[in-house]
């Protein structure tokens, strides 16, 4: 098992960029598909983006493609979020969620395939 922080988060201006970190505890993190999900004030939780544990398969959600980057170090036990070009419909609560599995390419993209959540981080885009 293991236990995610997430890290990054705050006050940025429209069109600014911010990098959000996530990091795990545990030896066998290279063994978990790793994913970020947010939750806006009175909004559904929402899938972001999705990496495998072996990094070679990455997957966004549509309102994120093309500006967002998923990557992970499995040597630092760390996945982060580059996010560019953010706009006020970003803000929310971002987590991190861990989800084990002995696929290296595979990847999960609901919440209910993670078994591991981490507390969150805000990010606040200003218009």
């Amino acid at each position: 098992q293991v236990q995610l922080v997430e890290s990054g988060g705050g006050l940025v201006q429209a069109g600014g960029s911010l990098r959000l970190s996530c990091a795990a505890s545990g030896r066998t993190f290279s063994s978990y598909a790793m994913g970020w999900f947010r939750q806006a004030p009175g909004k559904e939780r929402e899938f972001v983006a999705a990496i495998s544990w072996s990094g070679g398969t990455t997957y966004y959600a549509d309102s994120v493609k093309g500006r967002f980057t998923i990557s992970r170090d499995n040597a630092k036990n760390m996945v982060t979020l580059q996010m560019n070009s953010l706009k006020p419909e970003d803000t929310a609560v971002y987590c991190c969620a861990a989800g084990r599995t002995s696929i290296s390419v595979r990847i999960f993209r609901t919440a209910n395939e993670y078994s591991t959540w981490g507390q969150g981080t805000q990010v606040t885009v200003s218009s």
